[in-house]
This record gives structure tokens, C-alpha cells and sequence, in this order.
């Protein structure tokens, strides 16, 4: 039975795509796909999906391996085996508000699609804030008043700068990573052990 591999839609999905081709791999199966959320290729089955839901396929055994953004797995801590860093996907999670803004003494408002991470991070600082969960384009929460800042992830920075935002603290880096199912690492060892190999940048070192 083939490996089954679970893709994070989009960007990440894009970036993969380029790297596995670069190891030799046919990609155009994958590329020719149109709405198909399950593809197979010689070597492996495939399924797409969004990157929380990415994480919730491997931890149920559904999928062996994943390729998903390392914020997802800050943010929902799924219980999965986080292979290795991937050389694409990098971004980092920072704070960012309305360029010029000068904050009030009250209690920030914060909004996020990453309250878990958001939590975390003002507990450490020490502060506490309202957190507003949000799904999508959370730049518009500080222009419209919803929130004194937000928290996401900034890859090049030009849709903040586009929306008169700027990062005021980045706290935390990450890349796109390599997951797998925990007894599938075990079960399906001989059959993961090439492909986890062939994926890894640093040669068959798994940690980073």
C-alpha cells in the first residue's frame, strides 16, 4: 500500500511542489490535478487540505506523513511526530499594528487567528489583553477599530505595508515541516524510511 502524504493547500503547497520536483520526482500528476483533493503517483497518495486539518489527518493515522506550516503546529499542538525542518515556507509570527499608533492605557485588544499562540505569548510578557479570534484577512481589524493590533504570520511584509500596518515585535520563526503519524513511523517503517530520507535537507538527519 502506497504512503499517503497530506499537503497543505496554497502557498506551501506551490513551494512543495518545486522541492519535490528538484529531487527527481514527477510532479505532474500534481500540478494537472484541477480540484482532485486526492491524487495518486506512482510512488505515493496524496490528499490536500488546509493546514489544521493537514496536522488532524496524520495524527489520525489517515495520512503517514504531512508537509505543514510550523505555526499550525504552535497554535494546535497536534499530537503528531515532528520530523524536520523543509527548506521553504519560511515566515515568522509577529505583532503588528497601525503605523503612528500610539497606545491608550487600557487594556489592548488583540486579534488573531492564532489566540493559542497569542495567549502564550502575552502571558510570558507579563500583559494581559482581550483576544479576539478572527478567521482570514485580520489586517483589517486595526483599521477598523476592532482591535489595537494583530498577531500573524509575516512572510515578505508587503500585505502589512499595503494596509498601513507595521511589525512592532516578532517573536517566534518558522518553516514548513515534515510530520508523521506516530504508529505509522513504527508499522510502516521500511515503506517511510526512503521517502523521510530522500525529503530530508540536512541527509538523513532528523533534527534540526
Amino acid at each position: 500500500m502506497k504512503p499517503v502524504i497530506a499537503l497543505t493547500k496554497g502557498r506551501l503547497e506551490k513551494q512543495f511542489l518545486d522541492y519535490y520536483q528538484s529531487l527527481g520526482y514527477d510532479i505532474a500528476p500534481l500540478t494537472d490535478k484541477g480540484r482532485k483533493l486526492r491524487v495518486d503517483t506512482d510512488d505515493f497518495q496524496f490528499i490536500f487540505a488546509k493546514g489544521p486539518d493537514v496536522a488532524t489527518y496524520v495524527q489520525y493515522g489517515i495520512a503517514d506523513l504531512g508537509i505543514v506550516g510550523g505555526d499550525i503546529l504552535a497554535e494546535f499542538q497536534p499530537d503528531v511526530f515532528d520530523l524536520f525542518p523543509l527548506p521553504f515556507g519560511a515566515c515568522r509570527m509577529a505583532v503588528a499594528t497601525e503605523a503612528g499608533k500610539v497606545w491608550s492605557n487600557g487594556k489592548k485588544r488583540i486579534a488573531s487567528k492564532y489566540t493559542g499562540v497569542t495567549k502564550a505569548f502575552y502571558k510570558e510578557k507579563g500583559e494581559s489583553v482581550d483576544i479576539i479570534k478572527l478567521e482570514g484577512s485580520v489586517e483589517l481589524a486595526p483599521i477598523l477599530g476592532l482591535a489595537d493590533a494583530i498577531v500573524d504570520i509575516v512572510e515578505t511584509g508587503n500585505t502589512l505595508k499595503e494596509n498601513g500596518l507595521v511589525v512592532e515585535e516578532e517573536f517566534m520563526q518558522f518553516s514548513a515541516r515534515l510530520i508523521a503519524n506516530r504508529s505509522a513511523l513504527k508499522i510502516k517503517r521500511e515503506a517511510l524510511k526512503s521517502v523521510i530520507a530522500k525529503l530530508n535537507p540536512n541527509g538523513g538527519n532528523t533534527h534540526d
